[in-house]
């Protein structure tokens, strides 16, 4: 008679659920940080009463009330939004799947993109203490599945797809200054062009068509509901980042 399978272990989807929100709070910091005006110095405390906000005592702070221990005011993102876009963040990884190198150019890329959608949300700003490590960690990551297995050809690809969707995106700011794209734009389009890029020039394509796409559909039904007017300048960073994942998605 066959044997029986062995025994799967149970719980390790909570576990990984668990070791995935474990990170919110070191997000929640960066975006608490980070989301300050260009010019001005990284947020280190509490704005109202100076309260240090640190990952030794995160609670509730960096948390999903994000309040303030002393004077319970709001600190970074508002509460429970992170949580929620870490999430849908591995919902994503999940369903996009992949090799092990690929799963994991993504999870990289997805765990900065998240508190960059925060922070460019907030004071329209991309910083670089976020953006170079993304594009960086995602090439490097896309190297070690090509020498594991995809091979050169894809690597190169994604390579050359991230540098050229960041010249495009920085040519518009030497062509139209403040009316085109930001640099901080640019340097996400490293990474997200480097992870459309690696699955083929169409799905780059498609993820360019995507994001403009949802950008001008989402500035209209802003300006019919008069919430912005036409000279009003939106974040352009939290439209590649839901254009990039929603091509990965409709790609696999």
């Amino acid at each position: 008679m066959p044997a029986d399978p062995p025994p799967q272990p149970r719980g390790r989807p909570w576990a990984r659920l668990t070791a995935v929100l474990a990170v919110v709070p070191v997000l929640r910091l960066a975006v608490a940080r980070y989301a300050v005006p260009p010019g001005e110095p990284d947020r280190t405390a509490c704005p109202p009463c100076g309260t240090l906000l640190t990952l030794d005592r995160p609670w509730p702070a960096l948390g999903p009330a994000a309040r303030c221990p002393t004077c319970r005011s709001r600190v970074g993102a508002p509460p429970g939004t992170v949580e929620v876009a870490v999430l849908a963040a591995l919902a994503v990884l999940v369903s996009v799947g992949g090799s092990p190198g690929e799963r994991a150019a993504l999870a990289w890329w997805l765990g900065w993109a998240v508190p960059l959608v925060f922070v460019d949300a907030a004071v329209h700003r991309l910083p670089d203490r976020l953006t170079w490590p993304a594009a960086i960690g995602v090439q490097a990551l896309l190297g070690v599945a090509a020498l594991a297995a995809a091979g050169p050809a894809p690597w190169l690809r994604a390579a050359a797809a991230g540098a050229g969707l960041a010249l495009c995106f920085a040519a518009t700011t030497v062509v139209l200054g403040r009316r085109g794209f930001g640099l901080g734009d640019a340097k996400l389009a490293l990474g997200a062009g480097a992870l459309l890029g690696w699955y083929g020039w169409p799905v780059l394509v498609l993820g360019v068509l995507v994001t403009f796409t949802l950008s001008a559909l989402t500035s209209l039904a802003l300006l019919l509901a008069r919430r912005v007017r036409w000279s009003s300048h939106l974040p352009f960073g939290p439209f590649l980042v839901l254009g990039t994942v929603v091509t990965l998605l409709l790609a696999r």
